[in-house]
């Protein structure tokens, strides 16, 4: 049998979804199984399987040992690099600045030293993230930027910042504005750009279309110019949507391709600046939360990344 005991970070779940998070070995069918012989139990009585868990809630399940293991925390933030660059911090969201070249998330070659792991350690070092304690909840990024890609990020620090600060992603109350460095000048000092993209499946790479076409979806990508120098050109991007390789792609697509960017970019130029890293960074966010959202306080603020792009000299 195991128990557990619902806290903050959990409540709010529906049992199926809170289980298979919390008990992983344990098959989808054996789960509804024990739901219907009432092997599962929620404060010592019958339970359905789509009962929102509240905090406090003590959860049982009459299973077998061999498939009642419970979810072991991955420990590999314990030996993340301990810099971290905050630039905001509240007790339900931390925004820090992610340098280029470091992993939003882990990957096959490193899992340890990232972006989301120095954040963990931090949270573990203040006690406000204790892994023992938590039965499926750990602190997450709300969005994630390219290895080589800088700038600020957000973090959720509860399940509740979390749930709120993804519908706010998803229903645009959460805006990304961009820098970037590109070669060339684009056609106008401002503008909003329309077109189609689509992702090559299996290949991380993306085309971009001036016409509708069969699985290419619309994106919208604007910019306006703030300075230029010789071949180059610093831009203010906002993301009006959200697609993979978006600014860069877009950005070549109309023939002023990121600096530095060996996917999209102008190879020659890159060479001729010695630059092989895109001169991208997510330099600020800003809020537009309802006011019944408990996020809302988060209107006020107008987080900026701490390092400018430079034109290479």
């Amino acid at each position: 049998m195991r128990e557990f005991t619902i806290m903050s970070n959990d409540s709010g779940q529906r049992l199926d979804k809170f289980l298979l998070k919390a008990m992983p070995d344990l098959p989808k069918s054996m789960m509804y199984r024990l739901i219907r012989k009432k092997d599962i139990k929620i404060n010592g009585k019958r339970c359905e399987i789509s009962a929102k868990l509240c905090e406090g809630d003590v959860v049982r399940v009459y299973v077998k040992d061999d498939v009642s293991a419970v979810k072991k925390h991955d420990m590999s933030f314990l030996k993340a690099d301990t810099t971290l660059d905050i630039i905001y911090e509240d007790e339900n969201i931390l925004i820090a600045y992610k340098p280029m070249g470091l992993d939003s998330h882990g990957n096959g070659e490193n899992s340890e030293d990232t972006l989301i792991n120095r954040i963990k350690l931090y949270l573990c070092n203040k006690k406000e993230y204790l892994p023992e304690e938590e039965s499926t909840f750990a602190p997450a990024l709300c969005s994630r930027l390219d290895r080589n890609t800088s700038g600020i990020v957000t973090a959720a620090k509860n399940a509740a910042a979390l749930r709120e600060m993804n519908d706010g992603i998803k229903n645009g109350y959460v805006h990304k504005i961009y820098q970037c460095i590109t070669v060339g000048k684009p056609p106008k000092s401002r503008d909003i750009l329309t077109a189609y993209h689509y992702r090559q499946e299996g290949r991380n790479i993306v085309r971009i279309s001036n016409k509708p076409l069969d699985g290419y979806k619309e994106i919208k990508t604007g910019y306006t110019v703030l300075e230029q120098k010789n071949d180059m050109s610093l831009l203010e991007i906002k993301l009006y949507t959200g697609r993979t390789h978006q600014i860069r792609a877009h950005l070549a697509h109309i023939g002023c391709p990121i600096l530095g960017d060996g996917k999209y970019g102008n190879i020659a130029a890159n060479k001729r600046h010695n630059l092989f890293r895109q001169a991208l960074c997510a330099y600020r966010l800003e809020f537009d939360f309802p006011d019944n959202s408990s996020l809302a306080y988060l209107n006020e603020i107008k987080p900026e990344c701490p390092y400018n792009l430079e034109f290479p000299r």
